[in-house]
């Protein structure tokens, strides 16, 4: 950009947002390690369009960010220019409680929402430990927890979403009833894209009754195959297990296999000791019952900062397998390698720390995805140094037919690709 073109944008976007919400960028507002121009904070659907349009006349590359808890997930941007700060929109819409139905602004952090939902026994069944995330950055990242065993991901939740397209035009899909099957059901693209598609502004989601007893019931094995088998028989009881999780924060601890169970007060005690007593004669184990969940649960094995965190996943009855393949990988790597995640689902994260080294951790995450592969799976790298970055992409590539896809999906919405450029899978 000409330095004329430079303060024209810059003057048309203080005319949008006057000069308080609009600021040079500082390094802690780099994006992976990309220093964008300015930020733009917005307070408002109508806000995040005219700041588009404006981006669009000067062909700006425009980073959207929330609560900046996940901004660190992802590939680097090819380039930024503008930095979209959602967080001034916060705020519940509307809330229809006896349709099980919420409506916030994408700046919403979860936690507002739960607390909303939770004063009228309902909750939003999106597990999160990042403090600060909002919803748009959880819709973003398609970012799911422990509870999707019972109720399903993010995308699943999701019933309607307002965007703003590249061009600053708003669209909407979905609706505010959970049975809404008019036109595409286009939250389900957006959920996962990473911001390359269009500004989440508005998003709702259905709720569930919020329970009035939890329970976990938690056993420890030794080998990978006794707890995919622990797994596998919690998938089968009838106790209908809310989450099933399984931790091993190192290759000499054992595996930690926890589900957790909620209903009503008195009969989740009794459906709890029921299966723990079940899984004992099943599996010839110990399991007890606590009434607080593990300190591990529905936490990443990965902090922020130095950490790779990795996504691996694989069809639930390859659990056992994949297992084995994680740990072999890992120490064949020379790396230490933390575990934990949704194993119903076949989902797990991993954590490498910091002192692997980019070479170490980038053989490794090379050695898990040629290991996942012959499980039909896949190995993500979810957050990484920089470093790290610069020896392995963050998604694996895909076939010729996918990406083709997905690239046409891009230009349909991004035809400039000015949105979160280079972010997604293949540098869309």
């Amino acid at each position: 950009m000409t330095s004329r073109t430079v303060d024209s944008a810059r003057t048309e976007l203080a005319g949008v947002l006057g000069t308080d919400d609009l600021h040079d960028a500082t390094e802690a507002d780099a994006v992976r390690g990309v220093p964008p121009r300015w930020v733009a904070r917005v307070n408002s659907t109508e806000q995040i369009s005219e700041v588009l349009r404006v981006a669009a006349a000067h062909r700006l590359r425009v980073v959207p960010r929330g609560g900046g808890s996940k901004l660190d997930w992802g590939a680097a941007p090819s380039g930024v220019d503008l930095v979209l700060d959602t967080s001034g929109t916060e705020g519940v819409l509307e809330y229809a409680s006896g349709d099980l139905v919420l409506r916030a602004t994408a700046g919403t952090p979860l936690s507002l929402v739960r607390r909303t939902a939770a004063a009228a026994g309902q909750q939003l069944s999106v597990d999160h430990p990042l403090p600060g995330a909002t919803l748009g950055g959880i819709v973003a990242t398609a970012s799911a927890g422990p509870c999707r065993q019972l109720f399903g991901t993010v995308r699943d939740l999701l019933i309607g979403v307002r965007v703003v397209r590249a061009d600053g035009e708003i669209t909407a899909s979905g609706g505010k009833v959970v049975k809404n099957v008019a036109g595409y059901d286009l939250g389900k693209l957006y959920t996962g894209s990473y911001g390359t598609l269009g500004v989440i502004a508005e998003t709702t989601f259905r709720l569930h009754p919020l329970a009035a007893e939890y329970r976990w019931v938690t056993l420890r094995v030794s080998r990978a195959d006794a707890a995919a088998a622990a797994v596998r028989s919690l998938r089968s009881s009838q106790a209908v297990p809310t989450g099933i999780e399984l931790d091993r924060p190192d290759p000499d601890s054992p595996f930690e296999v926890c589900a957790q169970l909620e209903g009503m007060p008195g009969a989740t005690e009794q459906r709890a000791w029921e299966l723990a007593e079940w899984l004992g004669t099943e599996l010839d184990v110990t399991a007890g019952v606590e009434r607080a969940a593990p300190s591990w649960w529905s936490e990443y094995p990965f902090g922020p900062g130095t950490a790779t965190g990795l996504r691996f996943a694989a069809e639930p009855a390859e659990l056992a397998s994949l297992l084995d393949h994680t740990e072999r990988s890992a120490r064949e790597a020379g790396v230490s390698l933390a575990v934990r995640g949704s194993a119903g689902a076949g989902v797990l994260l991993g954590g490498v720390p910091a002192e692997a080294g980019a070479a170490r951790t980038s053989d490794a995450v090379s050695r898990l995805r040629s290991a996942t592969a012959r499980l039909h799976g896949h190995t993500t790298v979810l957050r990484a140094p920089i470093a790290v970055l610069e020896l392995v992409e963050p998604w694996e590539k895909p076939e010729p037919g996918v990406f083709n896809l997905l690239r046409r999906v891009k230009e349909q919405f991004d035809p400039e690709y000015r949105l979160s450029p280079g972010r997604f899978v293949g540098g869309l």
